[in-house]
């Protein structure tokens, strides 16, 4: 089960086939690639650390791509999908997504997108007291729930557990700040008021970051929001209602970009959660816990993005010049910025590693004696995906491949300058599939219609 960076050995072989296959065509100057045994084995160990009846809501956001998609549905009925958006739900739907196995998160939703979302059926997690509010208030119209339909959408509130910030700012989310949930040491007791107001309010959504925070953070916060509930659950109990019995994790834990360093691993970070919240964890046989935790009985949903879709994936560019200057060379490739976002405009935090293969796809060994800036196409000076980073001697026609880029890249695409979208292609050892064809110009016109 591969659970690991790629090796520059296999991600070379894969190269190398599909140059043979004829799958890199001249127009084809950068592509993306996706071992699907590599994404598959993470799902398989995704789903078994868990209990069997948690539902692993994928980050669409992550990686919208319509054939992966598919993919992951196709593997395990625990697998879902985690929406942003009411166009990211719509992505599910077409991709044979069922409402149950769809989880709606958004920090701004309209009185229409919660329509949607009740009248569908889906999970949903509610963001904030106001909307709370509108949710309550569409919940009593005959419109939004008529009588007879297959599916009804079970309802959570996304709480900020406080418990403080990850290493990158910008991927935390549970400092005493935060544009999302509901705060709980400031706003404890209307969180208990909304619970004991509301029967249908049956499920807790937390999201503590992402790369950037280590486990131990990602439980503190899980733990924060657990002892809430169980304390929560014997009054609901006692008003008549059913306990909270939905408890979405989120996402987070991180990955490794560099295959020199060890990334925390899955089983490791669900056994602190055992620890933490044991009655996630077949509750009923736990005969040693406190009363007020026997009481709880969760199913739990998890929505991890980057640990599942990044490390299964590359991009390859074809280095189109080379630059000397004293004190360092410049490979000119064809991504940038509009593939690597995050890694241009911070890239302190959003580092990879890269390999040197010759335009027949054998890996190049050895150092230049300066080292080298690679520099994508886009018309600004920060389009630079790395600086002063040792590679052997670079050419004009090489291929440079950039590691573990399966999740934020592609769905993070840019659209200035007005370049092709590169074409997609998965593989299982030497067999290759096309997941979306380059963009042709035609289709890059449309656009800007």
């Amino acid at each position: 089960m591969n659970l690991t960076n790629l090796s520059k050995t296999d991600i070379g072989a894969a190269l190398r086939a599909a140059l043979q296959k004829g799958l890199i065509r001249p127009e084809d100057t950068a592509l993306i690639f996706y071992d699907l045994n590599c994404l598959k084995s993470r799902l398989d160990y995704l789903c078994a650390c868990f209990p069997p009846d948690t539902l692993h809501g994928l980050a669409i956001k992550a990686n919208p791509l319509a054939k992966i998609l598919s993919f992951t549905r196709e593997i395990s009925p625990s697998l879902g999908v985690e929406a942003a958006s009411v166009g990211e739900v719509t992505l599910a739907f077409n991709a044979g997504f069922s409402p149950d196995r769809i989880v709606f998160d958004s920090p701004v939703k309209t009185i229409a997108d919660l329509e949607f979302a009740l009248k569908t059926g889906i999970h949903l997690n509610i963001d904030n007291l106001d909307e709370l509010e509108r949710v309550n208030k569409l919940l009593a119209s005959p419109s939004v729930l008529p009588p007879h339909r297959q599916y009804h959408s079970t309802i959570g509130l996304r709480i900020n557990p406080q418990v403080g910030m990850g290493t990158i700012l910008e991927s935390s989310v549970a400092g005493n700040y935060s544009k999302f949930g509901v705060p709980i040491k400031y706003r404890k007791k209307e969180l208990e008021h909304a619970f004991l107001t509301y029967p249908w309010l049956t499920g807790v959504h937390l999201h503590v970051g992402s790369q950037g925070c280590a486990m131990e953070l990602l439980v503190e916060g899980i733990g924060v929001l657990y002892d809430f509930i169980c304390e929560l659950n014997p009054k609901r109990l006692a008003a008549g209602f059913q306990p909270i019995s939905i408890f979405d994790i989120g996402g987070g834990l991180p990955i490794s970009y560099n295959s020199d360093t060890i990334a925390p691993s899955m089983e490791d970070y669900v056994s602190l959660i055992r620890q933490r919240a044991p009655s996630f964890f077949n509750p009923h046989q736990l005969t040693n816990l406190p009363s007020y935790q026997l009481t709880n009985s969760f199913r739990l949903i998890t929505e991890f993005g980057r640990w599942v879709f990044t490390n299964p994936g590359w991009t390859v560019s074809r280095v189109e010049y080379v630059k000397h200057d004293p004190d360092v060379n410049t490979a000119m490739l064809h991504v940038g910025a509009d593939l690597f976002l995050r890694e241009c405009l911070n890239p302190q935090d959003w580092q990879h590693e890269y390999t040197v293969f010759d335009c027949n796809g054998k890996q190049k060994e050895g150092l230049d004696i300066l080292p080298w800036n690679l520099a994508g196409p886009l018309c600004f000076s920060g389009d630079i995906i790395a600086k002063g980073v040792k590679l052997p001697k670079v050419e004009e026609g090489d291929w440079l491949v950039i590691h573990d880029t399966g999740g934020y890249t592609f769905s993070m695409w840019s659209r200035f300058n007005s370049r092709q979208i590169p074409g997609i292609i998965g593989y299982r050892n030497t067999e290759f599939e096309i997941l979306k064809k380059r963009e042709t110009l035609e289709e890059l016109a449309t656009f800007w219609k």
